[in-house]
């Protein structure tokens, strides 16, 4: 037992007579330091006594996409964690193509009777889906809350990162690098999410880099998310000689890259690209690279409250709450390299001459 409270303790940054206190539930120790203990309890793999162990508040089902996208990941290890602090048991349901659909998942939620619900880039972001599902859930009524894409007829709260701004500010940041011919790949244009991406590509480059707008169109690739999607939008955009490329999340980023290597472009050196979402290891990749940041944390977090408002029976404002993106400049941006001119020779005399 010493050598475990030590180790609690040193893990805890706190003494062990303060871990003695909290494993025994006795007064005299701060919230923050108790927690402190109880995390290290759970860091080292230690079971916590039965009278330190929460009762869950009930389950709390979490619907993501996919887990291939490093991103969606982070935004399930946020919520279930903040879901577990606020003493709820998350229930993770992960789509797969071909496999359970977003409605069989909320199907089995409600036969365990769960408390509510979070949905992250699910149905509700695509606009030729069939909304009466999340109005079904609501008249139940159930908690439910959405994580980018914005639906008004869904009286539900909304926590989306302001995609239109991330796209006007990996714009701004590529022209003033000096780069003008600017393309764009994201995805299909149903989600709302890449309705707003497009929608800010236009107006700055309009504003910022004066591209008229019938030059547009062919500046913007639409495709599959994904590392092949952004692979194949980007080979068109650079036939097209494009001297940087914003994409819609980093794997098409990554995908971009590719298509550059295998037309013989450096990047950035011959080609700027710019990520979204600034998921897990893109700072490790070659070159590392220059993405919008999602606040995953924040949003996450502001999406728990606003569920756990909801089932408490405080109601959340049924509205979207936009989170402001970040610029991460890393690697796969550079200066772009100045348009080669002609020098023109000047006509000689012999040049100048009439052929007899």
């Amino acid at each position: 037992m010493r050598a475990r409270l030590s180790d609690i303790a040193q893990q805890a940054e706190v003494s062990e007579a303060t871990v003695s206190r909290v494993l025994n539930d006795r007064p005299g120790v701060a919230p923050e330091t108790r927690q402190a203990v109880l995390t290290a309890l759970d860091v080292l793999g230690y079971e916590r006594p039965a009278r330190l162990r929460k009762r869950s508040a009930g389950l709390v089902g979490l619907v993501v996409p996919e887990l291939e996208n490093p991103i969606f990941p982070a935004f399930a290890q946020v919520i279930e964690s903040t879901l577990a602090q606020s003493g709820f048991t998350p229930v993770l349901c992960t789509q797969t193509p071909g496999g359970v659909t977003e409605d069989e998942y909320v199907e089995m939620l409600l036969d365990r009777q769960v408390s509510g619900i979070v949905f992250v880039s699910g149905l509700h972001a695509d606009t030729a889906a069939n909304h009466d599902r999340y109005r079904a859930l609501i008249a139940r009524p159930l908690p439910i809350v959405m994580i980018n894409g914005f639906a008004p007829n869904i009286a539900a709260p909304f926590v989306s990162c302001d995609d239109r701004e991330a796209t006007e500010l990996a714009v701004a940041h590529l022209v003033a690098l000096g780069h003008r011919r600017i393309g764009l790949i994201t995805g299909p244009d149903r989600f709302v999410p890449v309705q707003r991406r497009v929608a800010g590509f236009r107006a700055a480059m309009s504003r910022l880099a004066g591209v008229a707008e019938s030059e547009l169109d062919e500046l913007a690739e639409l495709s599959l998310f994904g590392v092949e999607g952004g692979e194949a939008a980007a080979g068109r955009l650079i036939e097209r000689d494009v001297t940087g490329i914003v994409c819609g999340s980093d794997l098409m980023a990554l995908g971009a890259i590719r298509a550059a290597r295998q037309r013989g472009r450096s990047v950035p050196g011959e080609l700027s690209v710019v990520g979204y979402d600034d998921s897990p290891l893109m700072a490790f990749t070659d070159p590392p690279l220059t993405t919008m940041r999602q606040p995953v944390t924040a949003m996450a977090v502001a999406a728990v409250r606003a569920l756990v408002d909801e089932i408490n029976g405080h109601a959340a404002p049924h509205s979207e709450y936009l989170f402001r993106p970040e610029l991460v400049v890393r690697g796969s941006t550079a200066v772009a390299r100045p348009t080669p001119t002609v020098k023109r020779q000047r006509p000689t005399p012999s040049s100048l001459a009439v052929p007899a």
